[in-house]
């Protein structure tokens, strides 16, 4: 019987702006939001400044995608930042950005899956010593569902962030139309109460919330599944990032006018204790639903993410050429194989906490390389085709820069040990890429490897 495997390496055009809308809002929107609210307010008890890093966090993030919306429309190939990044610093830098991107897509799956995992527990407390295999049991569902087809683990994600936006737009509503328990409730945490405010407490908490918007680039790995990518994708990207920044200020504000600033502060779910004054013991039980919702559909979109970044990397050269094998369904079958084995490694490695900041600051040290690369090319390759080009040039784009180098090395100072954890997992890279490099055919021309699409 013949091979159903395509072996050529194309992937199939399959999605559209809904799919690409759904998979950045899905990638963006996790129970993350219900797990950091409380922690954010801990660092910084001040509820201003609070809705502030959320509102900043949803800015950051746009200015961003002015960025990656000319480079995904400039190089319309499946891979994710890597590909600009290769083709603006060469081989080895790419590598390094396909390396760091695809491990905090990893990381995140792990998050996601530890997440669901956790919430269960609520209505089944039995499971509550068996974190582990439980996220396992959630995880492998999905890399079933995709390895089906990518038109039906499309359909799914954007059936899912359609649910989910619906149920976190009612659980707003209802904390916001339930008895606030004091006038004031904006005001600042009493000085008795509340730690004083330092540098890397603003810092730690805008971690959490930088974490809380990853995935919002989550289309741009499907550009050549996308059947009017150069359009649909930088669309997409500013409709759910403006989408999900709005939701994520609302939850934040519903939370502080339903509940005691101290309340908050001293809970892991601050949304459970809202609910579970709204319907008693009951409460609990929906915010698990809630969150495993949330959890799972974000964790749709992001397992999809990963193998095709291992897929454009093994296209290129820079890894394993059996990754590059794409089922009948259009699903890289391989490259989910071997994702799905780095986040059950993941997943027994640490805690929710660990893993969920470690995916921060993976993700930042990548776009820091990511935004340069824009420049890189603006200089190098002048005439390359540019559908969309990034607003406010070159002042937005050296803005989006400065930030993200500046909190790369905050990241770092006030968490050294994701820093020294993501040093190691960048380095296990390099003995790899020297091999590969000497193995694969050198490509040094743009075109016709990166070809623009008419």
């Amino acid at each position: 019987m013949a091979d159903a495997s395509v072996t050529d390496g194309r992937l199939l055009k399959r999605l559209g702006f809904a799919f690409a809308a759904a998979v950045g809002l899905g990638g963006m929107v996790g129970a993350g939001l219900m797990r950091t609210s409380g922690s954010v307010l801990d660092e910084v008890p001040f509820p201003w400044l609070v809705l502030a890093l959320w509102a900043l966090g949803g800015v950051h993030v746009l200015l961003s995608s002015n960025v990656a919306s000319e480079l995904i429309t400039s190089i319309p190939k499946a891979g994710g930042i890597f590909v600009p990044v290769r083709a603006a610093f060469g081989d080895s830098m790419g590598l390094l950005a396909g390396w760091v991107t695809y491990l905090s897509y990893c990381a995140a799956g792990a998050a996601l899956s530890i997440v669901c995992a956790d919430f269960l527990t609520i209505p089944l407390p039995s499971l509550a010593g068996y974190t582990a295999p439980v996220a396992c049991m959630f995880l492998f569902p999905v890399i079933g569902l995709h390895l089906v087809g990518v038109r039906e683990g499309g359909m799914a994600q954007t059936i899912g962030s359609s649910v989910k936006l619906a149920l976190l737009c009612a659980v707003i509503g209802i904390a916001l139309l339930a008895e606030p328990p004091r006038a004031g409730a904006f005001a600042a945490v009493a000085s008795d109460s509340a730690p004083a405010l330092g540098f890397f407490a603003v810092i730690v908490a805008y971690q959490m919330v930088y974490g809380a918007y990853a995935g919002w680039d989550s289309a741009i790995v499907f550009v050549e599944e996308d059947k009017n990518a150069l359009t649909n994708i930088p669309r997409a990207m500013a409709l759910s990032i403006g989408a999900v920044t709005l939701v994520y200020v609302l939850f934040n504000m519903s939370i502080l006018r339903a509940l005691d600033l101290e309340a908050i502060r001293s809970s892991d779910l601050p949304i459970a204790l809202v609910l579970g004054n709204v319907f008693g013991p009951g409460g609990a039980i929906a915010v698990a639903v809630l969150a495993i919702i949330l959890a799972s559909t974000a964790l749709n979109a992001n397992i999809m993410g990963g193998p095709r970044i291992l897929f454009g990397l093994a296209r290129d050269g820079l890894f394993l050429p059996v990754a590059t094998r794409v089922n009948a369904g259009g699903t890289p079958h391989v490259a989910f194989a071997i994702t799905a084995v780095m986040i059950v490694l993941m997943i027994f490695s640490g805690s929710f906490e660990f893993v969920f900041r470690l995916t921060g600051a993976l993700i930042i040290f990548g776009f820091v390389i990511y935004d340069a690369s824009l420049f890189r090319l603006r200089w190098t390759q002048p005439d390359l085709p540019r559908p969309f080009r990034a607003i406010g040039y070159p002042v937005l784009p050296a803005l989006v820069l400065l930030i993200d180098t500046a909190l790369l090395i905050a990241f770092i100072a006030a968490d050294l040990m994701s820093g020294l954890t993501m040093a190691a997992l960048i380095a296990l890279c390099i003995p790899v890429g020297i091999v590969l490099h000497r193995k694969k055919m050198p490509t040094t021309k743009l075109e016709p490897e990166y070809e623009i699409p008419g």
